[in-house]
Parts: structure tokens; sequence; C-alpha cells
């Protein structure tokens, strides 16, 4: 099990384009991954999960990855973080 913080800069939150994002990239990959945000811990591949947990600017998230591809989902899913400018 793999597992990464980050803080949320994107001004509007995980709003439905970062969470499109988000779930697109995971959903490449067998491994089971979560989001986890204020106790919450939902399924990074169901876009309706996501969009449940209403993540705003300056929010900290966690993402744990585990599973046979755990290594490549963890890192695809921060670089995906990164390079849309929702979290760092």
């Amino acid at each position: 099990m793999l597992e990464s913080a980050f803080v949320v800069t994107s001004k509007n939150g995980v709003h439905a384009r970062p969470a499109t994002a988000l779930v697109l990239s995971a959903k490449e990959y067998n491994a089971e991954i979560r989001l986890e945000y204020n106790g919450e811990k939902v399924n990074l591949k169901s876009i309706m999960s996501v969009m449940s947990l209403d993540i705003p600017h300056g929010a900290q998230i966690k993402i744990v990855a585990s599973g046979t591809d755990e290594d490549e989902a963890i890192k695809n899913v921060e670089e995906t973080l990164k390079t849309k400018g929702i979290a760092e």
C-alpha cells in the first residue's frame, strides 16, 4: 500500500473538471485507489464519490493505492494532480 498527501491548490477546489481528470487517471490501473478527505474515504475511480466530498481550496487530501500496479497508479495520479493544477 502506498499513500501520498497533498494540499488542494485549485482556487475552485476539486470540482467537476479536476475530479474527472483524477477519475480518468485512476481508471487506467487495476490497483484500488482511494481519495481521503476530512475522514471520508472514497473510490477514486467513481466520479460521483469524488464529487460527493465537495473538496475546497486549501484542503488536505490523501491518495492511497494498493494492488499489483500501485506504484504506477499513485505516480500517475500524483502527476495528474500537479500538471492539472489541482494540488501539490
